[in-house]
């Protein structure tokens, strides 16, 4: 993600902040009208996106909410670039909307006391009540041991209960040049090799990227990264989301350990660098930015340039997708067994958010806005969110039967299908069925390939459950201050090492530096398997 400059954002909400202070802090809305020109209740949301590049005003589906509501909503779009430079001084501030989707989860509820405790409030919002009293793993991911809600998942249904992570490869150049799906870790290699001096995409120029890599993020292992391959060596990843993956950490058997410090680790780190001594990974893979990863994806749309990636799916690819497929995760060696192997554990992740919608203890208008909340728990306005406005985007064919356009497919912006997509704020059930959904029919296709791998996954003793939280603020922030200078330094060596390999020397120091106290790691450790053992205790 780029991160654009917002000094002049910042600026006025610092001094909006000053002005505030001194006004006593009034609040949200301040002295600001409530109800709009006809007496109706105005409404302040604010939410993160992708792109703002169609105003939430301007998506027709939004009307049906303020016909819920009978209120005037006034949305605030903010480009996730802006709202990473201007979530702190917010919170800090205490400046926030009536209510904000895709800003908050249950962590800064703990944090600050901004937020409102919705589960007295369920009485006025009948559909989300529905929500989390039918899906208890939703409910989970929010809910605090005392019952209380200070911010509402959403739910895209199980179309999305998927991994987020897969491994994709040029299958028309594996036919081309007679080869068969790699096996093993050396198999792989063979492939990327032949990849490589064989122009499998037959136009005479030395152009092939035989494993067009990520790279590594320097705050924790995000999404599609490539220590995916630990799953090779029995490791269980769970990189999306919230989980703690991203800091490295992981269950095996009950115990929580961190694979930053796992020989396993260097395993993975020794088969990247030889694949990088071999060409097989661009020279610069760990500092290539993502227009340059996306380019080599989707090409000029007729030749390709990457034989593998790690990733979403096969509509990475774009114009290119139908010839890639995705690739079980390999065995780290022939001597292990086919049990032995996993794969990336993120379905409750993928398919849930706890994050959807948080409301502000000083929010105006509540009752309008717990109407207006409702409304979008609904199942159409859901799926209006999700998919786009009904008629013009989605077909209504009644029963709970949906059908996207071929024209959300088309990239034409004259024919954009006007929604939110995973950022919205909302419950697709089970039952609705939406047809040409295609991004989740090419999650579906790729995880197929992975049914074997996940089979020898127990969701509750070999990955940390998207429900176990860190509820106590001291020990969020022991973590997150830990976290800070063990992903620095780990990362760093890490980036270093894919590049020029590490010695027995390198690594036994390195080791000896993550485990002292000073560093934290194993204090986090045992704060993860304290929260691990608790949340899990009834149902092991």
């Amino acid at each position: 993600m780029v991160h654009r400059s917002a000094w002049k954002a910042l600026l006025a909400l610092a001094m909006t902040a000053g002005l505030l202070a001194s006004a006593g802090a009034c609040g949200s809305n301040g002295g600001e009208a409530t109800t709009d020109a006809n007496g109706k209740p105005i409404v302040k949301i604010m939410i993160t996106r992708w792109s703002t590049d169609i105003p939430m005003k301007d998506m027709a589906w939004t009307k049906d909410i303020e016909a819920a509501c009978d209120c005037t909503v006034q949305w605030e779009d903010l480009a996730d670039s802006a709202w990473g430079q201007q979530k702190s001084a917010k919170l800090a501030a205490g400046e926030l909307a009536d209510a904000s989707i895709f800003a908050f989860d249950p962590g800064d509820a703990l944090r600050y006391d901004y937020f409102e405790n919705l589960t007295p409030h369920m009485k006025a919002m009948p559909n989300v009540k529905k929500f989390l009293d039918t899906n208890q793993s939703a409910k989970k991911m929010v809910a605090n041991k005392d019952g209380s809600v200070f911010v509402l998942p959403s739910d895209r249904s199980k179309n999305y209960r998927v991994s987020t992570n897969h491994i994709l490869i040029n299958k028309k150049w594996m036919d081309k040049l007679g080869l068969s799906m790699p096996k093993t870790w050396d198999d792989l290699t063979n492939v990327l090799e032949a990849f490589k001096t064989r122009d499998p995409n037959g136009n005479g120029k030395a152009d092939e990227i035989p494993f067009n890599m990520n790279r590594l993020d320097t705050g924790g292992f995000t999404l599609w990264n490539p220590f995916v391959f630990l799953n090779s060596t029995g490791i269980t990843t769970s990189f999306a989301g919230t989980s703690p993956a991203a800091q490295g950490y992981y269950v095996k058997h009950g115990k929580v350990g961190s694979f930053l410090v796992a020989p396993e680790y260097r395993q993975v780190i020794d088969y990247l660098h030889s694949l990088m001594v071999k060409g097989l990974i661009p020279k610069d893979a760990m500092t290539r930015d993502d227009a340059a990863i996306t380019a080599a994806k989707t090409g000029d749309g007729k030749t390709a340039k990457s034989g593998m990636i790690v990733g979403w799916s096969k509509t990475d690819f774009e114009k290119l997708k139908d010839e890639y497929v995705p690739m079980p995760v390999p065995k780290a060696t022939a001597s292990m067994s086919d049990s032995d192997v996993t794969w990336d554990y993120t379905q409750d992740l993928t398919e849930l958010s706890n994050h959807a919608i948080a409301v502000s203890k000083n929010a105006k208008n509540k009752d309008a806005l717990y109407k207006a909340i409702n409304a979008m728990y609904s199942e159409k306005v859901s799926v209006q969110q999700y998919y786009g406005t009904i008629p013009k985007d989605v077909a209504d064919n009644g029963n709970g039967k949906y059908r996207v356009s071929d024209t959300c497919y088309d990239n034409d912006p004259k024919t954009n299908c006007t929604a939110i997509a995973d950022r919205f704020a909302g419950w697709i059930p089970d039952h609705a069925n939406v047809e040409n959904d295609q991004a989740a029919e090419a999650l579906h296709e790729a995880d197929v390939a992975y049914t074997q791998n996940l089979a020898n996954v127990d969701p509750i003793k070999d990955v940390m459950p998207s429900y176990v939280r860190i509820d106590s603020e001291a020990d969020q922030t022991t973590m997150s201050n830990n976290n800070t200078a063990i992903l620095s330094y780990a990362l760093g060596q890490t980036a270093k090492w894919i590049q020029n390999g590490v010695n027995d020397k390198d690594w036994q120091d390195y080791l000896k530096k993550l485990e002292d106290p000073s560093l934290g790691l194993n204090k986090n450790i045992g704060i993860w398997q304290k929260y691990y053992d608790e949340y899990t205790k009834d149902a092991k």
